[in-house]
């Protein structure tokens, strides 16, 4: 079987990194595209999966209703050549509308319900749906719900293992306790008119803090030159390994939020979103969030003068991610007996729960 994987931002590369990586050993055989995007190609790079470029993309709208022409028109000329069995991304409109042009199926991952243009883009387009549970929209017929994370493919116990000579890496160490600042560039269709942390708040944050912790900031964007001392420049993909051993974070982007909630570290998100993943993650009390700057401050301030604060988050996380699957174990047997596990879990949604 020949599978083609269209991916969009660093997170999905995490997604699909263990599945291509299985599949490969069972003989299946890949054509990935890449969106240039942040640190994906590095990524790709590292984990030695060969890709083909798709551009940049484009920040507005009319760009993005552009770039979609241009993206699709790639990856049919590559889809002819290489002559894919399936398609597979995390809701990506070109992968589906290219699948379905060549009727050929497509599977789609989802977990981002105001992601509203990407719907509309891709959706009709799909043969096979999946979110998690705690997903709040219905995609009808299509739509096939699992019990886990998606970030779950990649920092579940079965592919996660921190690497304590990160700290080394940072200069920091065992027992400091050091707070990770992340700042997105809101340039995703679903960020237009969204907002989150003031850049008043961004500074306070930054030099207040580091009078309890050393402080790290991750940005998308370029800092000002007052925040550049605290920018963290090291390897992309030891990124999990400095979030497991943090003692608290604070971002504006869902993902990272989520992946701190997977390791057991106290998160703060900032933004005028939500989403199903993140408030069942609050409701095990691993991530806080906020609309905007109003008290994050003083949050972090307390969770940073918590006692046995890590021992905590620990116990929140285990009990959290107890009766989660591994995605990718399901990932891996949902595409190699398809489509007759479409029909498998239509009749039994639990089956999934052979794959812990």
């Amino acid at each position: 079987m020949k599978i083609f994987i269209d991916i969009g931002h660093p997170a999905h590369v995490h997604y699909f990194k263990n599945f291509i990586q299985i599949m490969k050993n069972n003989g299946y055989g890949f054509l990935v595209t890449a969106r240039d995007k942040e640190v994906t190609h590095n990524l790709l790079d590292s984990f030695k999966i060969k890709y083909i470029d798709r551009g940049k993309g484009k920040k507005s709208l009319l760009g993005k209703l552009i770039y979609i022409f241009r993206a699709d028109f790639l990856l049919l000329r590559l889809a002819l050549k290489y002559k894919p069995d399936i398609f597979m991304s995390f809701s990506s409109p070109y992968a589906a509308q290219v699948s379905w042009l060549l009727r050929r199926p497509h599977i789609a991952f989802d977990d981002t319900e105001h992601a509203k243009f990407e719907h509309m883009m891709y959706v009709f387009f799909t043969d096979v749906i999946f979110t998690p549970n705690c997903f709040q929209k219905d995609f009808g017929k299509k739509h096939i719900r699992f019990n886990g994370f998606m970030e779950l493919c990649y920092l579940h116990p079965n592919y996660f293992t921190p690497d304590p000579s990160v700290l080394d890496m940072l200069g920091v160490k065992k027992d400091d306790k050091y707070v990770i600042l992340r700042f997105v560039s809101w340039g995703a269709s679903h960020d237009i008119r969204q907002s989150g942390l003031t850049l008043e708040m961004k500074r306070k944050l930054a030099t207040e803090l580091s009078k309890h912790a050393k402080v790290f900031i991750s940005s998308e964007d370029k800092l000002p030159a007052d925040l550049k001392r605290y920018q963290i420049k090291k390897l992309p993909e030891k990124i999990h390994d400095v979030l497991s051993s943090a003692t608290l974070f604070i971002g504006e982007g869902a993902t990272m939020v989520s992946e701190c909630a997977m390791l057991g570290t106290p998160a703060i998100y900032v933004n005028t979103l939500s989403a199903g993943t993140l408030e069942e993650q609050g409701k095990y009390g691993l991530i806080f969030c906020f609309r905007n700057s109003n008290g994050v401050f003083e949050k972090a301030l307390q969770l940073l003068q918590t006692l046995d604060l890590r021992q905590e988050y620990q116990k929140r996380k285990e009990k959290m991610l107890s009766g989660k699957i591994d995605v990718t174990a399901f990932m891996v047997w949902f595409i190699e007996n398809y489509p007759k596990s479409v029909s498998v879990m239509k009749a039994n949604p639990d089956y999934q729960y052979k794959f812990k």
